[in-house]
């Protein structure tokens, strides 16, 4: 599906991935629509210059509101009907989600409902919906492989994203809607979020304070640097499940009634959580001073993604180096924060 005189809707554009994945659209000849309720989880002036740079090119327009506001969404639908949908909106955050569990309920589970219900009314031909990987929850066994049972998750934003993938599989069934799943591992780069470990270690190590470190630093995290992220994304978009007992070249669809799949993206390769402070202080050129501490409710002390359907699918892989994404997001936050 190429980009050129067709519609996508980006929800969470104003976010960290649903800004870098608009932004690549737009590029790519797309017309695309934002959507985003632009809330205070984190600080607001880093969504509104993503949206403002957005807002620059002529194919963008923008809509905010909230997910869950009913008929907004459908009146969008009927309204712009997409082509494509990139569901990335979202209350994020497996920590926030024990601190403030009902806003999990409005944005991940009514938000998601009444975005299923639009495309119900007017079928867009392929969407791409945002899961992650903290679904695989208390699984032991690695690499995370997409056909894994995975009904232990360790957190309710997990819980959310674990029902969002079984409405969706609903819905794919019942009414022939083409759905693609992503899981994503650990995603960081520039424009990242406040509340993510490398923005917080970056802010911390430049000012001269402590940084946090959980279980003592015994945590592996697949870490996925945002560019290789977005082109997985737009590879993906040409290859929409059918149903199974229809032949096709594209892989399966991992369900045996219903036009959807699971897709984990992920740079396949687990990193020390002290090797990636380390790749900080390279970047920084500061040493970092580590505050030990015990694992935090919900949190798992590792995800490693097995990235062979992502591969069969769209020939391509994520491997950029935390290193060096690791480097490009320092210069950017020092940019950005005259640091």
């Amino acid at each position: 599906m190429t980009g050129q005189g067709r519609t996508a809707l980006v929800t969470g554009a104003a976010g960290f991935i649903g800004y870098h994945v608009a932004a690549r659209l737009l590029a790519d000849g797309w017309r695309v629509v934002g959507f985003d309720a632009m809330t205070d989880y984190y600080d607001v002036r880093l969504k509104e210059r993503r949206r403002a740079m957005l807002l620059q090119n002529a194919g963008f327009s923008f809509v905010e509101e909230r997910l869950e506001t009913p008929d907004v969404l459908t009146d969008l639908f009927a309204r712009e009907t997409p082509d494509l949908v990139v569901h990335l909106a979202a209350q994020a955050g497996v920590r926030h989600s024990i601190e403030a569990p009902e806003s999990y309920v409005e944005a991940n589970l009514v938000g998601t409902f009444r975005l299923l219900e639009a495309m119900r009314a007017h079928p867009p031909r392929h969407s791409l919906l945002a899961s992650t990987s903290s679904v695989y929850g208390a699984n032991e066994v690695m690499p995370y492989a997409e056909t894994d049972k995975a009904d232990a998750q360790m957190s309710f934003y997990a819980a959310t994203k674990k029902a969002n993938e079984a409405m969706a599989h609903s819905y794919a069934h019942l009414y022939d809607l083409p759905v693609t799943m992503f899981r994503f591992f650990t995603v960081y780069g520039p424009w990242g979020r406040p509340d993510m470990a490398l923005f917080k270690f970056t802010r911390a190590i430049l000012g001269g304070e402590p940084i946090d470190v959980y279980n003592h630093g015994n945590m592996r995290r697949d870490f996925t640097f945002i560019d290789d992220l977005v082109e997985a994304i737009v590879r993906l978009v040409p290859h929409y499940p059918r149903r199974p007992r229809v032949p096709v070249d594209d892989g399966d669809s991992l369900s045996p009634v219903a036009p959807w799949r699971v897709v984990n993206i992920g740079n396949a390769e687990p990193v020390r959580l002290l090797d990636f402070i380390r790749a900080i202080e390279a970047a920084t050129g500061r040493e970092a001073e580590m505050r030990m501490l015990p694992m935090q409710p919900g949190d798992v002390p590792a995800t490693w993604a097995d990235t062979a359907l992502l591969r069969k699918l769209t020939g391509f892989e994520p491997a950029t180096e935390v290193p060096e994404g690791v480097r490009r997001f320092v210069a950017w936050y020092r940019d950005y924060y005259e640091a």
